[in-house]
């Protein structure tokens, strides 16, 4: 074994977690903070040897660079007695004593690999830059893969038992991409592997949210649906704040903070908020990069804890043109073989860099890009915070299926690599502008115009429709829950299913102030979102007497 080799055993790293008595590293490292500098930082280090329930950490991936940073702040004023009281797992612990050379052991419970009832698994698999049937290749992992074909990752590591933060293959992947994209500005940030974005929020939310603290929450006026029916059973108070086309108000914000009344409201002072900054569910709101610094700021002055959720980051699109739309052309974006660090320079910046404080709890998903049913993301954190997700999904989810994590190691890593998984991204991108501008062109066409607004989405898949009630003949005689139960139902009878836009208030117990719906983009076919789309303008028409 070459002693440049990148070994994580089973127990602890190789590479021992930095403390806060250790000085900055001032040496920075020769290689950039792009492509080329992590395949050098790679060739550098050597081999990555991972086996069974192996454990490691960002800091054996993360860039030197990136140590020289201050520290996150500590969170333990806002950290739940429940998550601060989680200790190690023991078993998991134990599995440190296993690297030490000749240990045979009869402790943890980890089954043989030999009875495993899978020799391989194979996946055809689109190759960049075109993405089609003709670039597709095969892709191939095996039982023995490390023992037999020099590998790094297989199926008699994959799908026995691993640690929660994830693979260290995997969670190489991750960190060296958080890096590329984000580069946080403090030291001491990590990454850990998730069950899915959903899953990931409900860790946070049982690490900074109590009910007997009387703790809320502030999230957009109108949020993720299934957000709000995982914070509420909680017995977490949700506060909604206004919006505009770009998505949540600072302003607004800080208002509501600095006249917080717990009396009033029947909760503490929020401290933490739950935003989805690029095409937000359901409004499709954007925030631009003035805005997200505005929002960061009210939080560091009210010290709020951020959570940002962020599924459809990549798919941010060029500018809706209803005169030459993509599916009007029917050829995709002009920026559709852009160059993958060009694409990561166009891409507004995350909330994690600019994030001083480590006060932002980030969470990636494959699922919008990749596949959902992978049920796989991770979070970025402080290392703090990290900790104590671990800690917490140790005794509840154990992270995510050793299936997803060896499969998707064999798609991002092994066959994409990092630059062919942006390739894809901008892809993706271009496939998502032709169903947004198919959407687009037929609410131009066939809804009331009169009565139906909208603003364009610069990212995601949904489209929010905004409808007058004001001029709805019934106004004053119904209220705008029953305006909009009564388009739902044309909607239903008619042959279309559009959401509506009160499934996603923050606060159930709150009169809405405007009649929305929410439309997507993400699977039908052009002409079944133009047929869609005349439907419900048929409905909002017989509704409105029009």
């Amino acid at each position: 074994m070459s002693t440049t080799n990148v070994v994580v055993t089973n127990g602890t790293g190789s590479l021992p977690a930095r403390t806060e008595k250790d000085p900055p590293v001032q040496k920075l490292a020769e290689e950039p903070l792009n492509l080329a500098g992590i395949e050098a930082r790679r060739a550098k280090a050597g081999k990555l040897i991972a086996g069974t329930a192996a454990y490691s950490d960002s800091d054996m991936f993360k860039s030197p660079r990136s140590y020289n940073q201050p520290k996150a702040r500590r969170w333990y004023h806002l950290i739940t007695d429940d998550a601060a009281s989680r200790q190690p797992c023991a078993l998991k612990l134990a599995a440190r004593h296993l690297k030490k050379p000749g240990m045979l052991s009869l402790g943890g419970g980890l089954p043989s690999s030999d009875n495993f009832p899978i020799e391989s698994i194979s996946m055809q698999v689109p190759q960049a830059p075109s993405f089609d049937k003709s670039s597709e290749s095969i892709a191939t992992i095996g039982k023995h893969d490390i023992r037999d074909r020099d590998g790094v990752f297989d199926l008699a590591v994959g799908l026995n038992y691993g640690q929660s933060i994830g693979s260290a293959q995997m969670v190489r992947w991750v960190t060296e991409h958080t890096e590329l994209v984000s580069r946080p500005p403090y030291a001491d940030w990590r990454c850990a592997l998730s069950i899915g974005s959903t899953g990931a929020l409900d860790s946070a939310l049982r690490i900074f949210c109590d009910r007997n603290r009387r703790d809320s929450i502030l999230t957009e006026e109108y949020s993720f649906s299934t957000a709000l029916e995982t914070i509420h059973p909680l017995g977490i108070k949700v506060f909604g704040v206004p919006m505009d086309e770009q998505g949540l108000l600072p302003n607004s914000l800080d208002e509501i903070m600095s006249n917080w009344d717990e009396d009033a409201r029947g909760a503490r002072k929020p401290a933490v908020l739950y935003t989805v900054p690029s095409g937000q569910n359901p409004t499709g709101a954007t925030m631009g990069a003035q805005r997200r610094q505005d929002v960061y700021d009210v939080c560091r002055k009210h010290d709020i804890y951020i959570f940002e959720d962020e599924p459809y980051y990549y798919l941010q699109m060029p500018p809706y043109d209803k005169t030459n739309s993509a599916a009007q052309s029917g050829a995709v974006d002009a920026s559709s073989n852009q160059d993958p660090e060009e694409f990561l320079k166009t891409l507004i910046p995350t909330m994690l860099s600019i994030d001083v404080d480590g006060r932002v709890l980030r969470m990636d998903s494959f699922s919008k890009v990749i596949i959902p049913g992978s049920r796989m993301g991770w979070i970025t954190a402080s290392e703090q915070v990290i900790e104590r997700y671990i800690r917490l999904q140790e005794c509840v989810a154990q992270g995510p299926a050793g299936v997803s994590q060896v499969l998707l190691y064999k798609l991002l890593d092994e066959t994409w690599g990092h630059e062919g998984y942006l390739r894809w991204l901008v892809h993706m991108r271009s496939e998502y502008t032709q169903r947004r501008d198919a959407l687009l062109d037929a609410c131009e066409k066939h809804l009331p115009k009169d009565v139906v607004s909208w603003t364009p989405p610069a990212a995601g898949m949904f489209h929010w429709l905004h409808i007058d009630h004001t001029r709805h003949p019934h106004v004053g005689q119904k209220t705008i829950l029953e305006i909009e139960e009564e388009i739902f139902n044309r909607c239903v009878e008619g042959g279309v299913l559009a959401c509506r836009g009160s499934w996603f208030s923050a606060e159930k117990d709150v009169e809405p102030t405007g009649l929305f719906f929410r439309t997507t983009f993400a699977a039908a076919s052009q002409a079944d979102m133009d047929t869609a789309v005349k439907r419900l303008g048929e409905a909002i028409r017989a509704s409105f007497g029009l």
